[in-house]
Formats: structure tokens, sequence, C-alpha cells
């Protein structure tokens, strides 16, 4: 087995009286394509967060194989968030170069790595066009573009193909195997268990902020003696799943001044992606 590309050591994450995530221990290794699998609210894109230096744990470390801690060493990472976050006024090509220059890479390069991906993306006729009148899809192509520009470590993709169209979803899935096939590691959270077996040589089951499962889709049929993984998934979270944490109380008095002076409004015909 290669050495540890990224290490997840005990990590607990709490926000205030809520615990998103307890004692998570996880080792990533070079090549390994892992499916993160759980329901909406198990703490997926928490860890995500803390993966990609975003959040700091309440307790444990996340770190790099050779010890250097996560927040210190982001360029290692490349991050699609379910929200792509693209600039819709700037083309495609000017998202992915204004984020390869922030990682201190030459323009050359990252416009060598964005036109080999795009081509398997079918991107490459779209790059010069602007992202204000991008489908879904293609904004989803452009924000895996970005984060491969920089020749990242770790992708981490935070399910990348929601709301896709079959062949959008499609695609995205067949870069993600190339990129296995070639050496590189991704970690891929989902909430649909055929996605993550069609794509992933590894499956990681977190249910209520716990790893409840971690291997091979073969271990984890061995490990529940199921004869399928809907079946190894249901017998590993079997307790009832914690409801999904939102801010949904009105704001009142000074603290719905105080919020809407620091939002600032979207002047007219701006996307909110943006």
């Amino acid at each position: 087995m290669s050495a540890p590309l990224l290490v997840v050591d005990e990590v607990s994450k709490s926000f205030a009286e809520i615990h998103a995530l307890h004692e998570v221990s996880l080792t990533i290794h070079q090549g390994d394509i892992v499916g993160l699998v759980g329901s909406n609210g198990a703490g997926k894109t928490t860890l995500l967060r803390l993966l990609s230096g975003v959040y700091r744990p309440s307790s444990g470390s996340v770190h790099l194989g050779d010890g250097k801690s996560i927040s210190t060493a982001r360029h290692a990472i490349g991050v699609v968030p379910e929200n792509t976050g693209l600039y819709s006024r700037l083309t495609a090509w000017e998202n992915i170069r204004y984020h390869a220059r922030m990682q201190g890479i030459d323009d050359d390069e990252a416009w060598k790595r964005t036109l080999y991906f795009s081509r398997y993306l079918g991107m490459e006729d779209s790059l010069q066009r602007h992202t204000k009148g991008f489908s879904r899809g293609m904004r989803q192509k452009t924000a895996l573009l970005r984060a491969l520009a920089h020749a990242p470590k770790v992708l981490l993709l935070d399910e990348p193909t929601a709301g896709l169209d079959v062949t959008s979803a499609r695609t995205v899935r067949e870069l993600v195997k190339q990129l296995g096939e070639e050496g590189g590691t991704v970690i891929y959270s989902t909430h649909q268990l055929a996605e993550a077996e069609r794509v992933c040589n590894r499956i990681i089951i977190i249910h209520n902020g716990e790893v409840r499962a971690d291997g091979t889709p073969q271990e984890l049929l061995n490990i529940t003696g199921q004869p399928n993984l809907e079946e190894a998934y249901v017998a590993l979270t079997s307790d009832v799943a914690r409801e999904r944490m939102e801010d949904s109380k009105p704001l009142k008095g000074v603290a719905k001044w105080w919020r809407s002076f620091f939002t600032p409004r979207l002047p007219k015909g701006v996307d909110e992606d943006e």
C-alpha cells in the first residue's frame, strides 16, 4: 500500500450543542477513489470542510501524510462544492485562471491542464464563454476544471452529480474513473449508494456523525453478511437518523438589522451563484 496522503486522526466537530462528527479516523492513500456515503445531515459536508481546511476540528487533527496540517497546505486539495461559486461575469477560463493564480500556478501550466481535462468533459469549445448563461451541468464541469487546474493531490467532490441530467452526470463519473486510472485520489461525497458503487473502489458509510464502515464494496458485504450494498447500508444505519439542523428561526430587532447591514444586496442581473 502507498504512503498516506491525508490522515484524519480521531476528529470531532461540534457547533455549540450540536455534535456533527464524533472521533472520526481515516487514512486516504494515493489512488483511492472514496465514496463518502450517508443521508442528509450525516456529517459528510462537515467532514469535507474539515478535509479542505475550511473548518478546524474541535478535537483531533487533519494533516497530510508528511505531517503538515491541512490548514497550512490547502494547495494540496482541490474542492468542488455543491454550490459552484462561479463569477458569472467571467468566462469559464477566467474563473479557472483566477483560482489557479491564487494557488501560484503559471497561466500556461493551468491552461494545459484545463485543456486536457476539458476534452474529457466536452467543455473545450465553452472555455471562452461567460458562465452567466451556463446550465447547471456546465457550471459543475467548470468547477471541476477549476479544482483540477493546480494539480491537487486530493480532489474533494460534494454531491458532484446532484441536479445534473443523465448525460452530464455520466460525464462527471467517467472523469472521476479516469482520474483513478491515472493514479489520482478522489473523495466523492454522495447520498446515492448506487453511484458510489459504480465509481468508487472504497466506500465509507457515515451515519449520525460516525463512521459505520470503511472498505471495498465486497468487504462491506462480508462485514454485514448481506447480499447487496443497499441491504448492507440499511444494516449499518438501522438506528434513527438525526434531523438535519437548519437555522430557521427568523431574526428580530437588532439581529435583523445587523445581518442586513453586513449582507450586501446583489445588483440587478447578477446571478446568485456569483
